[in-house]
């Protein structure tokens, strides 16, 4: 219908009157409330189009509920026809169909992607579902194809990562550290010293890179964030050897082109230097070849004890305290750190870890502790 054909809608007293309450109501639902209004301005001559427009809606809208009063009556027209009851045409056994599906790689089912999309999994579902006896998904979206994984939590286009436990011997050397942490706790309640913990680990492959043209700075106005040209220029990398002192917080590091057998002795020979003789210094640190090499069992036998080495067990990372700071190191100076040398980046390390050991903060390890 349009607005060229010739309509009218013809309203009682009683439906005027009504029709103005609605209109005026607070408590009526907004819905009814419109369409008392689209009624009241029809009828009083204003076309389709227009009320359409005033309403900031469409016009098949106000079009609908024109309709529905001439045919139906004012005060069926207020209200949504009942509807008709379709039952769902997705059975149960076509949903469990879908999520098998989804719980499945497309390379597997002869794709070569790595994982789904919507859209690739509605289309396998629309191709494949008469072979399954399926009729009711030949014409599925990938709109009903999400609501259906949704239901089921099953989330197909994401990957989420997860270290296996590979190391036979992981519970042994898990509690091995996390008795070191409770010895700091310890040491730390007492105030007593004697036994010297700390937290190493290496950061290496950082990269020296420069800036071809200068950073824009922000304006007012302009710009809200500083502009930097996208292309760059390689310095080189250095690598970070850092060790936490578990019971000041004090940061022990050393800044080496590469971490080698060398450089970790050069590095075992900082902290030596650094604590009073004669005394236990226990290090937690993972089964890096530099720190098991024969160069460095020999440098630890000369030293008669100095060292004993806690080591972490297999893809088990995550129980070094050390790796702490450097997820504080990479957020706060190393993400967009421009450099005009190698030599420069080196010196702003060390300008970063003097700041920190300025006003040290001591780390301290929760998890499973009190199981200890």
């Amino acid at each position: 219908m349009t607005d060229k054909r010739k309509r009218s809608l013809i309203l009682s007293s009683e439906e005027k009157t009504m029709l103005e309450k609605i209109s005026k109501s607070r408590i009526e639902k907004r819905a009814r409330v419109e369409r008392a209004q689209y009624l009241l301005s029809f009828a009083s001559g204003e076309t389709i189009s227009s009320l359409a427009r005033k309403s900031n809606t469409n016009r098949p809208k106000v079009q609908r509920v024109i309709d529905k009063a001439i045919a139906y009556g004012v005060a069926t027209a207020l209200d949504d026809l009942p509807g008709r009851g379709r039952k769902p045409v997705i059975s149960e056994r076509d949903k469990a169909w879908i999520l098998h599906l989804a719980c499945q790689k497309p390379r597997a089912l002869g794709y070569p992607e790595e994982t789904w999309t919507m859209n690739a999994l509605a289309h396998h579902i629309r191709s494949h579902c008469l072979t399954v006896n399926a009729p009711a998904l030949l014409h599925i979206s990938r709109g009903t194809v999400h609501k259906l994984l949704s239901q089921s939590n099953i989330k197909p286009h994401q990957v989420r990562y997860y270290l296996e436990r590979t190391d036979p011997d992981f519970e042994r050397k898990m509690n091995a550290v996390l008795h070191v942490y409770k010895e700091a706790e310890i040491l730390r309640e007492e105030g007593e010293r004697g036994t010297f913990l700390v937290s190493y680990d290496e950061k290496p492959g950082i990269q020296a890179i420069g800036n071809t043209f200068p950073d824009l700075s922000p304006e007012v106005g302009s710009r809200s964030t500083f502009l930097r040209d996208a292309h760059y220029q390689r310095w080189g990398t250095v690598s970070i050897l850092s060790g936490i002192d578990l019971l000041t917080g004090h940061i022990h590091t050393k800044v080496c082109d590469h971490h080698t057998s060398d450089d970790f002795i050069t590095f075992l020979q900082t902290i030596d230097d650094a604590y009073p003789p004669d005394e236990t210094i226990k290090i937690i640190l993972d089964n890096h070849s530099a720190h098991t090499s024969k160069k460095t069992q020999a440098f630890l036998k000369e030293r008669g004890g100095r060292f004993e080495l806690v080591f972490t067990p297999k893809h088990g990372s995550w129980l070094n305290l050390i790796e702490v700071f450097f997820s504080k190191l990479t957020r706060c100076l190393l993400k967009n750190i421009r450099v005009s040398s190698k030599e420069e980046l080196v010196e702003r390390i060390y300008d970063y870890i003097d700041d920190l050991n300025r006003e040290p903060v001591v780390f301290k390890w929760k998890y499973k502790l009190d199981e200890i």
